[in-house]
């Protein structure tokens, strides 16, 4: 059974202001939308109206939950801001946005994006690995997105440049129900040296 204590309950979602080219990914938007309704989990994200980010907190909003925007001053003023959310969190900075993002946070969902989305989910990534936090991390694989960037892991791996523990951290599922499940019972390893010392 799962630790109440632990359970996710807000969820930070990464993914496009744009809607991309494949249709299959509004429709994930929306699926990963009522799916945190339906587990009452509040969703964290950009606060933007566009994109899978408009679609995703949309959804959540018209099902009955709750959202919260951080968005950054500067994009506020060319009024890409969702103004219908449950909160809407204007930061100085994207750093500043980032770090409030993260520490409401229960774990972290990365949708596919483009730039932008693969950079935050990177980030409280590597802050996972430095043991700064032990939120679970996860890959929404829509259509195959992320299999490169997953072999890509893999090879990071393979060469010696990531350890085992760390490449476990990245949970990867192609639909939200069989994440979100990863995700509620993910223990986070201990944190081992991430840097092997070298003796030349």
């Amino acid at each position: 059974m799962t630790d109440p204590e632990k359970r996710l309950r807000h969820v930070c979602v990464f993914c496009g202001s744009s809607a991309g080219e494949d249709p299959r990914h509004l429709e994930a938007a929306s699926a990963l939308g009522r799916l945190l309704v339906r587990r009452e989990i509040t969703l964290i994200y950009g606060g933007s109206r566009m994109g899978l980010m408009g679609r995703l907190a949309q959804t959540v909003l018209d099902e009955g939950g709750r959202v919260v925007g951080v968005i950054p001053r500067v994009l506020l003023n060319r009024e890409v801001a969702h103004t219908g959310l449950t909160e809407l969190l204007v930061t100085d900075s994207m750093h500043e946005r980032k770090t409030e993002m993260a520490a409401r946070a229960d774990g972290f969902i990365a949708a596919p994006g483009g730039l932008g989305t693969l950079e935050e989910f990177f980030e409280v990534l590597t802050w996972a690995q430095l043991g700064l936090h032990g939120k679970p991390c996860g890959l929404l694989d829509v259509n195959g997105y992320f299999e490169d960037l997953v072999r890509l892991l893999d090879r990071v791996r393979h060469e010696g440049f990531m350890q085992e523990a760390h490449r476990r951290m990245i949970l990867v599922a192609s639909n939200p129900s069989t994440l979100l499940d990863q995700m509620e019972i993910y223990v986070p390893p201990p944190v081992p040296q991430w840097i092997e010392e070298i003796h030349v």
